[in-house]
């Protein structure tokens, strides 16, 4: 569960560390003290697109870490694929967003990303928010819920495996069945091109090769003067004499003074080596100086290899490596052209078995969703009648469609709120309250379908009152028996179902608006309870009747 958001410098909220609990939590305040900002909050820690506008004024950075524990395994699992295994039990997740728009994100410590953020939160909590009502009107996600309430997702996928076979097969033979002209222009210019990269008979890392080659030519003179002058410093001339001859002369000396001295033994030895070094130097410098050749052919030898491979490279690559790849990859093209028409043959015989199976698992698939739908509307229906909307009858009108990477079915959800009534389309039917508990339900039925430890629904109530809104709190509680559940709520029905109630509480000095959260109990309770119901002025009948919500709520759930 979430068990400590600490938010920082985020719009009217200057600092505020929230401890939470598990089972119900409630958060209730008046219009403007930041219950949304707080949503806002909880959705950028967790990886969603968020912008510097949520930054406080004033400020330069604004600050969010959600600590989680008693993680599921699927949630520790997630974190460990991800490359954060978390340690014991829990996990601190944090984001930091400056005012010139960027955002770092940590896991523990360790920088993140917000897509890694909101991969692994996907294992940690579900928010619903008002617009997450809109999915019920997009026939295009009730499919999804199908899907999700039967467990399909490993029939879809093997489906799609089909449908991905099938399709590429498809794909190909329709690329083969190209127009006779079309395919003689296509061998026509793969051949030439073969031919003309074949003609080259490149070489790899011959390019390299030529350029140190032509860099040597061009710098002829200054070589050969540069050797010659080498030799003439080793061997000297008829009026100076060279270094090795003035080595030989040194080590003769040093010959004699090692006669008489045993100390300079060595240095003579060494000198004497490094005599033999002299004469080698010398005679490795003369066949330089006599292997060079700087005929000005080869110059332009070299230089009309160097075009014609700038040639290819304009035409098939960058490198004479990649002018290679492009005529293996051109010869493999013409393979398959010239033998199309046997590959035609085959992809015939191929493709009624592939679209066979697609089609089997296709039904399959739309069966096993039929099957689903019924039982995924009774589920809701129990729970809508729970909620005050008994007469409510939900079906999932089905229209078959061509093989899709989802599948044939079309789905939508139909609705008759009162007996008698035909159902309709939902987008066409159901009120703003309605469609709250609605989605309340559709949540409460997918939620035993996962393991996400906290729920968070941000004014799950809007559009109800009364009654409904009580029989609201009462399956919100319901729902966290075995989970966590944040709520942000505006009606005293529903927050008297809380068993952790917090107040969202603005005020204002020094010219600025300040945000507190506080938790409430016994009598402070009471007296929030009251003025949600009855405004600010609390009279003593607003005061029992807030006990007395509280005492029905303890009721039903002693």
């Amino acid at each position: 569960m979430l068990s400590q958001l600490y938010i920082k410098n985020i719009a009217v909220i200057s600092e505020a560390a929230i401890d939470f609990t598990g089972g119900l939590n409630v958060f209730t305040g008046e219009t403007g003290a930041g219950k949304t900002i707080l949503i806002s909050a909880i959705n950028a820690v967790l990886g969603e697109r968020t912008s510097k506008e949520i930054i406080r004024t004033g400020e330069e950075k604004a600050v969010i870490s959600a600590l989680f524990t008693g993680l599921s395994p699927a949630a520790a699992a997630a974190l460990g694929e991800a490359g954060y295994p978390p340690e014991e039990d829990g996990v601190l997740i944090s984001r930091e967003i400056t005012a010139d728009g960027k955002s770092a994100c940590r896991i523990d410590g360790r920088p993140a990303t917000a897509a890694i953020l909101k991969t692994v939160a996907a294992h940690l909590i579900n928010v619903h928010g008002q617009h997450d009502n809109q999915q019920l009107l997009s026939p295009a996600k009730h499919l999804g819920f199908i899907d999700g309430y039967g467990e399909l997702e490993p029939m879809l996928e093997e489906y799609r495996d089909a449908y991905r076979a099938y399709s590429a097969a498809r794909r190909e033979l329709e690329q083969i069945d190209t127009d006779e002209a079309e395919k003689a222009r296509r061998i026509d210019l793969l051949g030439y091109q073969i031919g003309e990269i074949d003609a080259a008979q490149l070489t790899p890392g011959e390019e390299d090769e030529l350029r140190a080659q032509r860099k040597l030519l061009k710098n002829a003179l200054a070589v050969t003067e540069a050797l010659g002058g080498s030799l003439a410093v080793l061997d000297g001339d008829d009026e100076t004499p060279g270094l090795s001859s003035q080595l030989g002369a040194l080590v003769e000396q040093m010959e004699q003074a090692a006669r008489y001295m045993d100390a300079a033994r060595p240095v003579s030895e060494r000198l004497t080596e490094l005599s033999y070094e002299f004469e080698g130097f010398a005679s490795d410098i003369r066949g330089l100086l006599e292997g060079f050749d700087c005929d000005p052919r080869q110059l332009d030898a070299i230089e009309n290899r160097l075009d014609l491979l700038y040639s290819l490279k304009k035409k098939y690559g960058g490198t004479v490596e990649e002018i290679l790849a492009f005529r293996d990859r051109a010869a493999e093209e013409l393979r398959k052209i010239e033998t199309s028409d046997e590959r035609a043959r085959q992809l015939q015989r191929e493709l009624s078995g592939l679209l066979a199976e697609a089609e089997a698992r296709a039904e399959k698939l739309s069966a096993a969703r039929g099957d689903a739908a019924e039982r995924f509307t009774a589920r809701v229906m129990e729970e809508l009648a729970f909620l005050d909307m008994p007469s409510v009858t939900l079906t999932v009108r089905r229209r078959e469609k061509p093989l899709s990477p989802d599948g044939i079915d079309e789905l939508e959800l139909y609705i008759s709120t009162n007996v008698g009534e035909e159902p309709r389309s939902l987008a066409k039917v159901a009120s703003g309250g309605e469609l709250a508990r609605i989605m309340l339900s559709v949540k409460n039925v997918m939620a035993g379908r996962d393991d996400i430890g906290t729920l968070i629904f941000d004014e799950v109530d809007t559009g109800v009152s009364g009654r409904a809104a009580q029989k609201i709190g009462h399956k919100l509680r319901q729902v966290a028996a075995d989970r966590q559940v944040i709520v942000v709520t505006h009606l005293a029905q529903v927050a008297a179902y809380a068993q952790h109630h917090l107040l969202i509480s603005k005020t204002a000095r020094d010219d600025r608006t300040f945000t507190s959260i506080i938790p409430l109990e016994g009598e402070d309770r009471v007296r929030e309870l009251a003025r949600i119901t009855g405004g600010e002025t609390l009279s003593e009948i607003a005061l029992e009747h807030a006990r007395e919500m509280l005492r029905e709520a303890d009721r039903a759930f002693r």
